[in-house]
């Protein structure tokens, strides 16, 4: 898809696809940046604004006695935010490489009808269901760990997932309800998303598929992959349907 012609694009791109993150604080920049640059009637927006809110909440309470394996956390953090900066840089540049899970929201930017917080979730679904798995994968070649469920990066995992599954519904409501001094939009529509798409259950599905992906090789492990994306493409369609 050809960028737009204000040239907000333009600068999404210079950004997404500017040097990678090396830190938790380097992620939150790029993010801030992007929310400086999107204008209200973008949908990325309001993904890009749940994604650094969540962020911050995890970056700033960590559990008491702290993280079991920090470097390990903070490394899937960073690399898994650069996934999602890749998918933004990708589509952009029109590449081929660009999943459905992420054209599910991409497509939808600027389409009328759709609420704030259906974006957020859209882009958390995309993000958690695709890439997510690849993001545990990646950073486990970087420290050379397989976890396994018993391990200190597990726990730490589902920590993350309780910290999440406690702050998203805070964080939904207060894209909803006037951020930026626009409208308040329906609340009410908060709770049905939540009832069609679990945070904890997408990631404790995306740590499952990774052990499934690691076994795997070749076009058995592009299929597997292929087949998770459509499912993940077609359940962000779902959650911007009108509610």
């Amino acid at each position: 898809m050809p960028m737009d012609g204000s040239g907000i694009d333009s600068e999404l791109l210079k950004i997404s696809g500017g040097a990678a993150p090396a830190t938790i604080a380097d992620v939150l920049a790029i993010m801030q940046s992007i929310d400086n640059l999107l204008p209200g009637g973008d949908g990325l927006k309001w993904f890009n604004l749940l994604y650094m809110m969540v962020t911050q909440q995890v970056d700033t309470n960590p559990p008491a006695g702290g993280w079991k394996n920090a470097a390990w956390l903070t490394r899937l953090d960073v690399v898994f935010a650069q996934f999602y900066f890749t998918a933004i840089s990708d589509w952009l540049s029109q590449s081929s490489k660009v999943c459905s899970s992420w054209k599910a929201l991409f497509e939808a930017r600027f389409r009328p009808g759709i609420d704030r917080i259906q974006f957020a979730l859209a882009g958390m679904n995309a993000h958690i269901n695709h890439d997510l798995a690849l993001a545990l994968l990646r950073t486990d070649d970087d420290l050379h760990r397989v976890p396994d469920k018993t391990s200190p990066e597990h726990a730490d995992f589902e920590t993350v997932n309780g910290q999440l599954e406690a702050t998203l519904p805070q964080a939904l409501q207060f894209l909803a309800t006037g951020v930026l001094g626009e409208l308040a939009q329906d609340t009410g529509k908060i709770g049905k998303l939540l009832a069609i798409w679990s945070v904890r259950e997408a990631r404790d599905l995306a740590w499952d598929f990774a052990d499934h992906l690691r076994s795997l090789t070749g076009i058995v492990y592009d299929s597997a992959l292929a087949a998770q994306d459509q499912l993940t493409g077609a359940l962000g369609r779902s959650l911007l349907l009108p509610v």
